[in-house]
């Protein structure tokens, strides 16, 4: 007669004679809220427990990072919080800091308190990627990101208060410093974040009558000889021309060489001062990978088959899954030796295929490999800009906008979510965008911390 073990470990009791399984589902990124939500759907209680551990309260649906940094949505509008969505699984907020799957056992180190082991009978390893930076001097001191709704939340406030700077001095070196914004990759992430950010810093402009918009650069710089490499060369070409078109310096075949004091130093020799430096070249799996004991490919990804199960060699790592951005699974669309792209599009039918897998061998059925034609790819330049390519049909301008919009609403989870977008966009119709920086966000306690100092020189008590 099976006893369950409770979440520390300890025994919880029988339920009925039946042991259910606990699946514990590391990140609650693309991969692990969806499949956490397919699993609690699909599974009775007396099937299984769905443990998910992660060390933010919410999920971050990444596409609308560029938006909600423009402010075309409000930033909390972009992320999915986890125990509204979840209330069938159970949400430890913390950092799983190893996996030993020979004892089925996950060391957490919760956001407060001593660290814990969770047994487990089934692991989904989804903690994602994290930015893949490069030794380049001062990049460290001077770079910021764009991966979490912290960052796209810090860039908003930071262009628009390099605004406020460039329109407050009087000398022409500090304003053209605190004008000049740089963009380090040419990818999705890179050149939607560069479109939607010169957008909103031009709408802002008419409030600033001491600035004029050819003052402002902008400035990609990319290492390969293309933007976009998700869509034809074409496609790629046209970004770039409407990018140009805004007066934006697009760099390619250039690569960033230092950055320290804010002073960009470029391969092709160009060197100039910048403010704004921020670093969209790629990702990589999550450092958390490093301490498990799952089989990794040439890439530090988690090896798998198409069934979404960790694979060692020809043997399954028997109750081990993974799938996103730190999974190397194989494209069954293409030659072997093709894997899928690091893409929320496969992310999301990733889960879905590897939640009803475990389903599967939970009730003692055979896995089913995930097999998905990658769709295209859609990006937004700016509010009513874009360009996508959809099964081969490819768009510009508003309908590519359009297209953008209507896809990314229709994948984030939850209605909730999806009302409160629409909301957004609906009300921006109307209303003109906000455009006021709130950097004490950043340091909320600066303004007390001085007003509560002690005088100079007072006697302490």
């Amino acid at each position: 007669m099976g006893v369950s073990r409770g979440i520390t470990g300890a025994p919880r009791g029988k339920i009925d004679d039946v042991n259910p399984k606990r699946i514990l589902v590391v990140g609650a990124g693309h991969v692990g809220l969806y499949a956490a939500l397919r699993l609690s759907k699909k599974l009775s209680s007396r099937e299984a427990e769905v443990v998910v551990v992660d060390p933010q309260p919410h999920m971050t649906y990444q596409p609308f990072l560029p938006e909600a940094s423009a402010g075309n949505i409000s930033p909390r509008h972009a992320v999915v919080p986890l125990r509204r969505e979840l209330r069938k699984c159970t949400v430890v907020a913390g950092t799983v800091t190893r996996i030993d799957h020979d004892r089925m056992t996950a060391v957490v180190q919760p956001i407060s308190g001593p660290a814990r082991e969770i047994p487990y009978d089934h692991v989904v390893v989804a903690p994602g990627s994290v930015s893949r930076t490069l030794p380049i001097p001062g990049l460290h001191e001077n770079g910021i990101g764009f991966k979490t709704i912290g960052e796209a939340i810090f860039l908003r406030n930071h262009v628009l208060d390099r605004l406020d700077v460039a329109a407050a001095t009087t000398d022409p070196a500090v304003r053209s410093r605190a004008l000049t914004f740089t963009f380090v990759g040419g990818g999705y992430a890179g050149i939607e974040a560069l479109a939607e950010m010169e957008d909103m810093a031009r709408d802002a402009l008419r409030y600033y009558p001491e600035l004029k918009p050819e003052e402002m650069r902008w400035v990609l710089v990319e290492a390969t000889n293309r933007v976009l490499p998700e869509v034809d060369r074409d496609m790629g070409a046209y970004t770039v021309q409407q990018l140009l078109k805004r007066n934006m310096d697009i760099r390619l075949d250039t690569r960033l060489e230092s950055c320290v004091d804010g002073i960009v130093k470029l391969s092709d020799g160009d060197s100039f001062p910048s403010d704004t430096i921020v670093w969209t070249a790629g990702v990589k799996p999550s450092p958390m990978l490093d301490a498990t004991d799952f089989p990794r490919d040439e890439r530090r990804r988690i090896t798998c088959r198409p069934t979404l199960q960790v694979v060692d060699g020809d043997r399954v790592v028997e109750g081990a899954w993974s799938a996103g951005d730190c999974a190397a699974v194989p494209d069954l669309t293409k030659e072997p030796g093709n894997f899928c792209s690091p893409s929320a599009q496969h992310a999301v039918r990733q889960a879905a295929r590897m939640a009803d897998n475990i389903a599967n061998v939970i009730r003692g059925r055979e896995p089913v490999d995930y097999k998905h034609k990658h769709a295209g790819s859609v990006a937004s330049l700016g509010l009513h800009k874009g360009v996508a390519q959809v099964y081969g049909v490819k768009m510009t301008g508003w309908p590519a906008w359009f297209m953008h919009r209507t896809y990314h609403m229709s994948r984030i989870p939850s209605f909730n979510r999806k009302v409160r977008v629409v909301v957004d966009w609906s009300l921006a119709f109307f209303l003109k965008r906000e455009v006021v920086a709130l950097g004490q966000l950043h340091d909320p306690r600066e303004e007390f911390a001085e007003a509560s100092a002690p005088p100079v020189g007072a006697a302490r008590v």
